[in-house]
């Protein structure tokens, strides 16, 4: 494809910063990028994607998702498509969670174990028939979740096809995203959360979910890219008696960390198991087999020596990489952290040993300088109308 000639670069394509060839950065640009520079969205590089970081301002979003409604750009995260007649089976072993269960339209958060103690991936499983799956993973393990499918894929008849390239993404979250989806997709509201539907929207095929990863309520469509600026345009129209507003990267930090909610790469990874991350909730041991299912019965006898833990702070700002302390020892490093906008206080998370109780004073290191913190439970807000209490 010669990008010069189509208005807005698709997945696929790429740009060159720089003018060393042998030192250059790619940056792939999704099919929103001419509405974000529109609605005057300030982009950085987030994992090789151009995206932006915000629009009016990171706390204002914050609190349009908490109060109101926003929209992202999530065309980044990736779609595979499990189809076959063993295509449930297939999905129930490579999955902790228990996808066998699940019927037409309905889906389930799940960890992808490494079978070494580790997650490949956080994803979302969305049954579309009997014998038809959708699967939404992160946008930097698109490539590695399908290699780890096909790979785990012999003696099942199954077909499995990375799509990520075929779509954009679009997530509505808040309160106030319902009364959009009344008059967008009126039949998703009679499906709970993680519910699916497939829908012809300006006359192309598309999947819209209800997940609300936001700790609000909210709905995603995944769509072809040819109508994705046109949807994003309906939506802000849609809105705009409800206060929709653009959001950035900053905000989706901000509020997923509030709820809780794992961010792969950096609070989950092949290092860390489910129980260790505190969801446990989503390894189902009851199941006949699935990969990894011998560690994980053995974590849950003997137990773990560190778990993911929460602070907070009244002063000072910390961030991903600081150092958490208790009498002069380093407990652990902190995963995520950022400033709650909704506590008005900052938070973060970070891999501890076991024993720390809810209240305890800690210490996080900021620039050098050690600053009082307390050990918090999470999630650390439970306003929103997803949240649970993680253990």
């Amino acid at each position: 494809m010669i990008f010069e000639k189509v208005p807005v670069f698709s997945k696929s394509c790429i740009i060159v910063l720089g003018g060393d060839m042998s030192h250059h950065t790619t940056v792939r640009k999704t099919h929103l990028n001419d509405i974000h520079k529109k609605y005057g969205g300030k982009l950085v590089d987030f994992h090789g994607w151009e995206l932006p970081v915000q629009f009016e301002g990171i706390i204002k979003e914050h609190m349009t998702v908490r109060e109101a409604v926003g929209l992202f750009d999530v065309s980044h995260m990736g779609q595979i498509f499990v189809d076959g007649k063993d295509a449930r089976k297939f999905l129930d072993y490579v999955n902790t969670n228990n996808v066998a269960k699940l019927k037409k339209g309905e889906g389930v958060y799940s960890h992808l174990p490494n079978g070494k103690g580790g997650i490949v991936d956080d994803v979302i499983n969305f049954c579309l028939d009997e014998e038809r799956f959708l699967v939404i993973v992160n946008a930097t393990t698109s490539d590695k979740d399908y290699k780890w499918f096909v790979e785990n894929s012999k003696g099942f008849e199954v077909k499995i096809s990375n799509k990520s390239d075929d779509y954009s993404m679009i997530a509505v979250q808040g309160p106030k995203s319902v009364e959009i989806m009344k008059k967008f997709v009126p039949e998703l509201l009679n499906y709970p959360r993680f519910g699916i539907v497939e829908k012809e929207v300006m006359g192309q095929h598309c999947y819209v979910s209800r997940t609300g990863y936001t700790g609000e309520d909210g709905f995603e469509i995944t769509a072809p890219h040819s109508i994705i600026a046109d949807v994003w345009e309906e939506f802000m129209k849609l809105g705009k008696d409800l206060g929709v507003k653009p959001c950035g990267l900053g905000s989706r930090d901000s509020l997923r960390l509030e709820s809780g909610y794992l961010l792969y790469g950096s609070d989950i990874d092949d290092e860390h198991s489910s129980y260790e991350a505190n969801y446990g909730w989503v390894v189902k041991l009851s199941k006949p087999n699935f990969i990894g299912k011998e560690l994980f019965e053995k974590q849950k006898k003997e137990g773990i020596k560190r778990k993911l833990t929460g602070i907070s702070m009244e002063q000072g700002i910390p961030r991903a990489g600081y150092k958490v302390f208790k009498d002069g020892k380093e407990l652990g490093v902190l995963t995520s952290a950022t400033y709650s906008p909704s506590l008005k206080k900052s938070i973060g998370m970070g891999y501890m040993p076991l024993g720390l109780n809810i209240g305890e004073e800690v210490e996080v290191e900021i620039r050098d300088k050690k600053m009082k913190a307390k050990i918090t439970e999470i999630p650390f807000f439970k306003g929103g109308v997803f949240y649970f209490k993680l253990g």
